[in-house]
């Protein structure tokens, strides 16, 4: 059964997100602290952070969950601000919700993080390598040179997508579909931020084309052409 760790500085906001959580199928466990949930995110298969919290900025809370590990995280804003959402992203959130949206659509959010999370590991243990950039959907493990890239869930899933067919423009539309729900509303914002993180922590812009007007393509930074190999050939983590 998914557990869920809510984050949350209001007790009855929390007990409130708790008990409709439980009624749609999840365990659940709440925390009111940034330093509380640091401490309990490790245990959990999605993290719910409300971005307001007393001791600790929930941006700050948000990266440090995602540095040590990928479980997914979604977070929730008091305020339906564009701005707030992309910050959220770019701390390393899969998803930024705003609080009034209702449970029915939160929950709809959770299980589509879910699924996305899951989905490549499900598909198969085939690895792709582009060397030196190796994608392993098994362990879902970014590695360049043969060190891991630390990237979240959907920088992942979007990586991943690309890496597939790399020779293919993939466009917006497809990604959305593929990666997000087809229903976000910020489509170009969200995947821009997620493609300029990507290239960052890759250390090259080469590694992923745009193409105008379309979507995006797989590049070869690294100037090799595209194999597709066991999983067993990764490189072991370190």
């Amino acid at each position: 059964m998914t557990n869920v760790l809510v984050v949350e500085g209001d007790v009855s906001a929390a007990e409130a997100m708790e008990h409709d959580l439980r009624r749609q199928g999840y365990t659940t466990r709440s925390v009111d602290t940034g330093a509380r949930a640091l401490r309990a995110a490790r245990d959990a298969d999605l993290v719910l952070l409300s971005l307001e919290l007393a001791d600790v900025d929930g941006l700050e809370v948000c990266r440090s969950v995602r540095s040590g590990a990928d479980t997914p995280l979604i977070a929730v804003t008091d305020r339906d601000d564009g701005l707030e959402r992309v910050l959220a992203l770019r701390a390393g959130a899969d998803d930024c919700v705003v609080r009034t949206w209702g449970f029915r659509e939160i929950g709809a959010r959770i299980d589509a993080v879910l699924r996305r999370s899951r989905g490549a590991a499900a598909a198969g243990a085939r690895a792709i390598s582009l060397r030196p950039l190796h994608i392993d959907p098994l362990r879902r493990e970014v590695r360049l040179h043969d060190r891991v890239v630390p990237v979240t869930s959907k920088e992942f899933d979007l990586l991943h997508a690309l890496a597939v067919n790399p020779e293919t423009v993939v466009s917006r539309t497809e990604l959305m579909a593929t990666v997000w729900d087809s229903n976000w509303a910020c489509t170009s914002r969200t995947i821009d931020t997620h493609v300029s993180s990507l290239r960052a922590k890759l250390g090259s812009g080469r590694w992923i084309t745009t193409v105008r007007g379309v979507g995006y393509r797989m590049g070869y930074a690294g100037g090799r052409a595209p194999e597709v190999l066991d999983t067993s050939e990764m490189p072991e983590a370190s």
